[in-house]
């Protein structure tokens, strides 16, 4: 807590002369809902003069190695990416899924301020409320830092969010530190492209449409290739593919992975998987 409070302060103390403000939020989340396991992520929130971008911290890391002549990149469909204009609410989101995605949605949020406040560190926070993306949620923000954002989608509160939650625990938010940066961090090679590659502009409807086609043949692309790779180039789950008939409990596998691991914050925008037999 006091790391923090000492990085807040410097960043006000120079916040005319800053470029970007990155807020570093740590992310705790549970991957399958019913499970009592949490994973762990820093997510960096970078509000630029013109827009705002959210995304995985270690995109970061791996992008100064890369730099130096490295071939790192990772990305995961249950950490959130995306960007909108500074003052928006409609974002684009990013998604590596079977191909890299980008998506629009427009995800303004009514906020209710509620009496009950706190304090962190000497920042005294304010409880606020609302209703998104098919949950409840409950953040606590600052209004003595003026700035209307927050981690993900969330903004339009008057003051910077330091923390975020659902109402069924499955999501926390809560702010790290910040630093200052004399310049706009360019996120060109793991948000606007990844890997070299650019994000294929897809409807939500679209991108559902591909995720089910995955989901009701996962195997697909293996058995193409099978008769042309080494026995036992394909695995899954642990599992060496050594034949065709295989294929069938590997895909129940898959299969199985994609709908226990599927608890996404945006149920409203979410695909929806079959029960599998």
């Amino acid at each position: 807590m006091k790391l923090y409070t000492f990085l807040l302060l410097i960043f006000l103390t120079n916040l005319s002369k800053a470029q970007t403000h990155r807020f570093i939020y740590e992310y705790k989340f549970k991957p399958d809902s019913s499970s009592t396991n949490y994973r762990n992520v820093n997510m960096a929130l970078d509000i630029n003069p013109k827009d705002v971008k959210f995304y995985n911290y270690e995109n970061i890391i791996n992008d100064s190695l890369n730099k130096k002549g490295g071939n790192n990149h990772s990305a995961s469909p249950d950490i959130p990416t995306l960007r909108r204009l500074k003052n928006s609410y409609q974002n684009t989101n990013y998604e590596m899924m079977m191909d890299y995605f980008s998506y629009n949605t427009e995800d303004k949020m009514d906020w209710k301020l509620e009496k009950e406040t706190k304090t962190s560190g000497q920042y005294t926070l304010q409880k606020a409320t609302t209703d998104f993306g098919g949950r409840h949620w409950t953040a606590w923000f600052c209004k003595d830092i003026n700035i209307s954002e927050g981690p993900y989608k969330f903004r339009g509160l008057p003051g910077l969010i330091f923390e975020l939650n659902d109402s069924k625990e499955n999501f926390f938010f809560k702010l790290a530190k910040s630093q200052k940066l004399e310049k706009t961090y360019d996120t060109s090679d793991f948000l606007e492209s990844f890997a070299g590659k650019k994000p294929v502009s897809v409807s939500i409807a679209n991108m559902h449409k591909m995720m089910l086609q995955f989901y009701n043949d996962p195997t697909k692309e293996m058995r193409q290739k099978f008769d042309d790779v080494p026995p036992g180039t394909f695995q899954v789950g642990g599992t060496k593919i050594t034949s065709k008939e295989q294929f069938k409990d590997a895909a129940k596998v898959i299969q199985n992975f994609i709908a226990k691991n599927n608890n996404p914050m945006d149920l409203k925008n979410a695909v929806v998987y079959p029960v599998i037999n």
